[in-house]
């Protein structure tokens, strides 16, 4: 197969650079214990043990150039050390086009610095096979790098895989400059009605239009969604129901949909990774950790089209049947420079999130910071989660945001089309009914947001028990809380552009102690919602809070004191 040359080496001179600074990350000695302070009793996560033969993937015939594709090279250099019960390949400097790589247990894949591995932009490559996308069991296509069932697998070096993404997903004209999007349109593919939105293909397009959100719920058979395949674009690299995997030093880009799934993976470690995909790609995820135990995220870096960090656990029944929850995470000293989420829970948590410690966490112009989003329908429980030291600049909405309305747009849409939900009728709980509770937020720090805080429950099952402590910053918004219990804010030092500072709707049991913000408005502090009661505000300071309270006519009598 042929494809042009200066395409790939446009790509390849961008990326000598990103790994030559991803050069620094990695060879930076780690001077701190990763467990150190972790809140919840967790085992050490376990490496993957790799035996010492190596092969380079030179010896089976791989052609450097980016036109020549060696998929069977990859395959036979594979095969080589793992007749020997396993080893490394080493895949050298150079320009390596390939289709989709399936790994093997006990393998390591070292990309040198100066590797460039490219995946085939042929579709046809890529055959569909059953697997779970977006928390649900369908059929997508095989991802470029694949494995289920394995044991001791790593990902090492500081070369750069590419996953050709541009031909795969549907962009949007309001998401680009002219001159980027008059490239796109020159690319081929086709354009909506309207021509807000590109597609890479008719097929795509169609197949879109009956999709919730990617998944086609209403196609059964392996025969109907083959009529799709266009439209079936996979996430780069899926690792399912395997032990001990490792990712330490490469840069992971530009991939179709999610950029790395691991998927019910036991022991995984994601350390001095780089992950990186345009910022206008449709759910261009870095890292989505999807009902996994024993995980750490530590020491990387991502700059995505979606969420950065994502921490899932399957959707909706689907999830709830798989009943595996994502347990025992910690995410250390990470950098985001742009994405929907810096650290993101769900939305899709349906078999539940619990023991989760976050710290040493930086979001640079991220749409949301920290952001928990779920809907009635998933079920599933989030609880014992721990986020500590969060630095945050320019964030475009919400510094902290927990969302149980989430419709699957992102947080800028959302916003565009009127804003979150305040409140709705309750809803009976059941097994569909999601619950987020026993959450520490603290030592945050935000330099510019649209809103400081917004939380918002279900009237059925509030948020509960959400401790947000040692806050600074500014924001045009300060906060929200809806359908909320057991909220407790202190130590907070804020500097808020509107009038109105706390929004509280329907929520009870509340404290807010030792909080300074700078308004002087009687509306500072406005407090409505029949379900509202038991909210108590202590030792404020700068101003008098019986003074600078509305408290609403259908809160009832004495459920705020001061």
């Amino acid at each position: 197969m042929k494809t042009n040359p200066i395409h790939f080496l446009r790509i390849a001179l961008a990326i000598v650079i990103t790994s030559c600074a991803q050069n620094s990350i990695a060879q930076n000695s780690k001077s701190y214990d990763t467990y150190k302070n972790i809140e919840f009793k967790m085992a050490k996560v376990k490496e993957p043990v790799i035996p010492k033969n190596s092969v380079n993937l030179k010896d089976f015939g791989a052609v450097n150039g980016g036109y020549v594709l060696n998929t069977k090279a990859f395959a036979d250099a594979i095969n080589a050390v793992s007749k020997k019960g396993g080893g490394k390949v080493i895949i050298p400097p150079g320009i390596w086009l390939t289709g989709p790589i399936l790994l093997k247990s006990n393998l390591e894949l070292h990309a040198e610095t100066g590797a460039l591995i490219i995946f085939s932009p042929d579709k046809s490559l890529y055959p569909i096979i059953e697997t779970s996308f977006e928390g649900l069991n369908t059929w997508r296509c095989i991802s470029p790098i694949y494995g289920k069932n394995l044991e001791n697998i790593a990902f090492t070096g500081n070369g750069v895989w590419d996953g050709s993404g541009e031909v795969w997903r549907q962009v949007k004209k309001s998401k680009l400059t002219d001159s980027q999007w008059k490239k796109v349109i020159a690319s081929g593919g086709v354009l909506n009605k309207d021509k807000t939105s590109w597609y890479p293909s008719e097929t795509f397009m169609n197949a879109s239009k009956g999709a919730d959100q990617n998944v086609r719920l209403d196609l059964k058979t392996k025969e109907e969604f083959e009529t799709i395949h266009d439209f079936l674009r996979p996430v780069m690299v899926s690792i399912q129901n395997s032990k001990r995997v490792l990712f330490d030093g490469p840069v992971f880009q530009n991939s179709p949909a999610w950029n790395i799934h691991p998927l019910m993976v036991e022991d995984l470690i994601v350390r001095n990774v780089t992950v990186r995909n345009p910022w206008y790609s449709q759910n261009g995820d870095g890292l989505d950790v999807e009902s996994c135990k024993n995980v750490i995220i530590e020491n990387s870096s991502f700059d995505v089209g979606d969420d950065a960090i994502c921490i899932k656990s399957g959707k909706d029944k689907d999830g709830r049947d798989r009943g595996v929850p994502c347990e025992n995470i910690i995410i250390k000293n990470n950098i985001v420079y742009h994405g929907h989420g810096g650290v993101t829970v769900g939305s899709e948590m349906s078999s539940g999130v619990k023991n989760m410690h976050v710290s040493n966490c930086t979001f640079m112009g991220t749409d949301v910071g920290l952001r928990f989003k779920s809907n009635r329908g998933r079920g599933g429980v989030v609880e014992n989660i721990f986020i500590s030291d969060i630095y945050m600049t320019d964030i475009p909405s919400q510094a902290i945001s927990f969302n149980l309305y989430y419709g699957g747009k992102s947080i800028e849409e959302t916003l565009a089309e009127g804003g979150n939900t305040l409140s709705s009728k309750a809803m009976p709980v059941n097994e569909e009914t999601p619950q987020f509770k026993n959450i520490s937020i603290k030592n945050v720090t935000i330099k510019g947001a649209q809103q400081a805080v917004f939380l918002q429950g279900l009237p059925e099952m509030n948020l509960e028990n959400i401790e947000i402590s040692n806050l600074t910053g500014n924001a045009k918004k300060g906060f929200s809380i809806i359908d909320a219990n057991g909220i407790k804010i202190s130590n907070a030092k804020l500097d808020i552009e509107e009038t109105t500072v706390f929004e509280i709707y329907n929520t009870k049991n509340m404290s807010l102690k030792n909080v300074e913000f700078n308004s002087t408005s009687p509306k500072a502090i406005t407090v409505n919602g029949e379900n509202s009661q038991n909210i108590e505000f202590v030792s404020s300071a700068n101003f008098n809070l019986t003074n600078k309270t509305t408290v609403g006519e259908t809160v009832p009598k004495g459920a705020v004191k001061f």
